[in-house]
Order: structure tokens, then C-alpha cells, then sequence
């Protein structure tokens, strides 16, 4: 969905008001974006149902894409990365997502006052080596300190500018009926990460962040010559809040096989002890890819050859049938619905 939901609080909806409660992600989020951004600033250049936008400059036939993302991860450091390489990915994910390759970056720091310098250094080195692994450069960016107890450490906004070097239409309304669902790997890590060290968990082998850029293998399917009709990164609210997303956007339905679906063993248990659902955990290292059923296995072959989507797999098709809806169908042929929740399970995780 558009870039204003990764910098809005969840909206609690009262009546005709709504106020505001952190969090982020769900359907009271979609309710603001509609009622607030989307009213106020609506273009001809931007797709609310992507996270870039993506426009010609000039008259000649090439295009770009541009995103802005905010992150306010608290803890700052977590196993498998910090702010820093969450900022860098995140954008690079949004850009790749948009089926564009990745170019400039800008980097905006609001700090809070008595921040040890030695924590930003490490922040802005993590930043750095974040952006060589993706290819991109950080061009330009901005400071700002805000006074103590306001601003958890430090929180980093980010812009990213992307080439786009193809004719697909790569959006939720390419969707169809027919398309296969293809997952890139396994679930859940980056929330559980996060929060097995904020809640104080102890497992004798860390939950790692996925934590990584994405755009490597989405130019490589690209390259192949794939129908790619719909990216999409699992962020805030998962695979389920993704799938949902694109189900309203297309106006199909998506049927999901659960053990098509792969989570570690170590995000189960403690998605298991906190009574939350892996599929609605945060990714920040996982995509779900939507293109015709008859390429799907060549599409899982081109992942394959990357280790950030050598998990990846085929997990469902669209179909026709419950259009907006999502369904899970279990081990043994049960079949569930699978909501878009009102708010989110994890709040602050990216």
C-alpha cells in the first residue's frame, strides 16, 4: 500500500473521529490513509495501492520510481541488523518492489538529545555498508535533534530513486485470475527478532532479522522475461496483510496452501508464547510474487539461485471466486478465512 502507512500510527476509529495510538498496518490504517493523505494529496503520478510511485520524466519512454519511508524501531540494534540496515533495505525493497532497480537514496536523522555518538557512528556505518550490498549511493540527507525523551535514540526517514527498465505494469490491478502465488521464503523472523529482545526471550540459537535487500532477485526474474503482473514486501502485518491488500486492489480472490508456507521453528515458539500469528509477523527480507501459473516454476528456479529466496515457493493461486478475500486452505483440506486484522500484532517494529 502507499508509503504513508510506514510513518502513521495505527488509527483507532471513535464514530466519525479518528484519533491515533502507535502501531501501524490493518484495516483502520486504510480507513486513515483514505480519509487524511489520500484526500489531501492525491496526483495522477501516485498508485495508493503501491509503495512507489512510478512516472515518466519528459516526454521520452523511460521512467522512474520514487518512495519515502520512515523507521522508528525501538530497540535500535536487534539480532540480524538495526535501524540503519532496516532504513537501507526497506527503501531498496519498496523501489524493487515497483520492479525498478535501485539508484539514489537520501537519509534524514531526527535525533534525540544525549544520543551517544558512538551509537549513530554505528548506525550511519551500518547505513553505508547497507547501501554498497544494495548498489545504491546516499546522496543527500538531513539532521535534526529533538529535545531528550522525545525521540527513542533516533529515528531515520529515507527517499530512494530507481530506474525502471521494463514495459510491465507491475501493481495489484495486473493481478488476475489464473496467476500463481509465489512466496519467497520462509516467515515471521524480522517481528519475532524484534521482539523476542524487546519481551526478553531467551532461545539458545537468536531469532535473526531477514533483514535484506530484494532487488537482485526481482531484476533477475525481470531479466528472465517473466510475466510479473504484482510485487509485493511482507512488512507491517505480513503475508496476511499483504494478500489482503491485493485481493481488495485486484478485486480476485487469493487462495493460500498453509504448508506451502514455511516458518522457522524458532519464530513458531515464540510466536507460539506471545499468542501471535506468524503469518501476520513482519518481513523485512521476503516478498510474495504474483505472475501467470505456467511460468511459476521457472519463477522459483530464478529465486532459487539467491540466498535471500532460495526458500522461496509456490503457495496459492488467484481465483475468481470470494473476490477481496483471502482464504488458507490447512494440512487436511480445511479452509479458513484469512481477515485483514483492524490493527496490528507488533507495534514499533519497523
Amino acid at each position: 500500500m502507499s508509503d504513508f502507512s510506514a510513518s502513521c500510527p495505527t488509527p483507532i476509529a471513535r464514530h466519525d473521529r479518528v484519533t491515533l495510538a502507535h502501531g501501524g498496518g490493518g484495516r483502520l490504517m486504510h480507513e486513515l490513509l483514505s480519509r487524511v493523505f489520500f484526500a489531501a494529496f492525491e496526483s495522477p503520478l501516485s498508485d495508493r495501492d503501491h509503495d512507489a510511485a512510478v512516472f515518466a520524466l519528459g516526454r521520452g519512454p523511460s521512467r522512474v520510481a520514487f518512495t519515502t519511508d520512515s523507521f522508528v524501531v525501538r530497540p535500535l540494534f536487534f539480532p540480524g541488523g538495526d535501524i540503519g540496515t532496516l532504513a537501507v533495505n526497506g527503501t531498496v525493497n519498496d523501489l524493487a518492489m515497483a520492479g525498478a532497480r535501485p539508484r539514489f537514496l537520501s537519509a534524514g536523522f531526527i535525533i534525540e538529545e544525549g544520543l551517544e555518538m558512538a551509537t549513530l557512528e554505528r548506525i550511519v556505518g551500518s547505513m553505508q555498508e547497507a547501501a554498497a550490498a544494495a548498489g545504491v549511493a546516499i546522496v543527500t540527507g538531513d539532521t535534526k535533534v529533538v529535545e531528550r525523551g522525545r525521540g527513542d535514540g533516533v529515528y531515520v526517514n529515507t527517499a530512494g530513486v530507481g530506474t525502471v527498465e521494463h514495459d510491465l505494469r507491475i501493481a495489484p490491478a495486473s493481478v488476475r485470475a489464473g496467476d500463481a502465488v509465489v512466496v519467497s521464503g520462509d516467515l515471521g523472523r524480522h517481528g519475532m527478532a524484534v521482539m523476542a529482545v524487546r519481551e526478553g526471550l531467551g532461545f539458545e540459537s537468536p531469532i535473526e532479522s531477514d533483514c535484506a535487500p530484494l532487488a537482485e532477485p526481482v531484476l533477475a526474474l525481470l531479466e528472465a522475461g517473466l510475466e510479473v503482473h504484482c510485487l509485493r514486501d511482507l512488512t507491517r502485518g505480513g503475508l496476511a496483510s499483504a494478500l489482503n491488500e491485493i485481493a481488495k486492489a485486484s478485486g480476485s480472490g487469493i487462495t493460500i496452501e498453509e504448508p506451502a508456507l514455511k516458518v522457522d521453528a524458532g519464530v513458531r515458539a515464540a510466536c507460539e508464547m506471545l499468542g501471535l500469528d506468524p503469518l501476520y509477523a513482519a518481513n523485512e527480507g521476503r516478498f510474495t510474487l504474483f505472475l501467470p501459473e505456467s511460468q511459476a516454476g521457472r519463477a522459483v528456479d530464478v529465486l532459487s539461485r539467491f540466498e535471500v529466496t532460495s526458500g522461496a515457493a509456490v503457495a496459492g493461486r488467484v481465483v475468481s471466486s470470494d473476490p477481496g478475500r483471502v482464504v488458507v486452505v490447512g494440512l487436511l483440506g480445511a479452509a479458513r478465512l484469512l481477515p485483514m486484522q483492524s490493527g496490528e500484532q507488533l507495534p514499533r517494529i519497523c
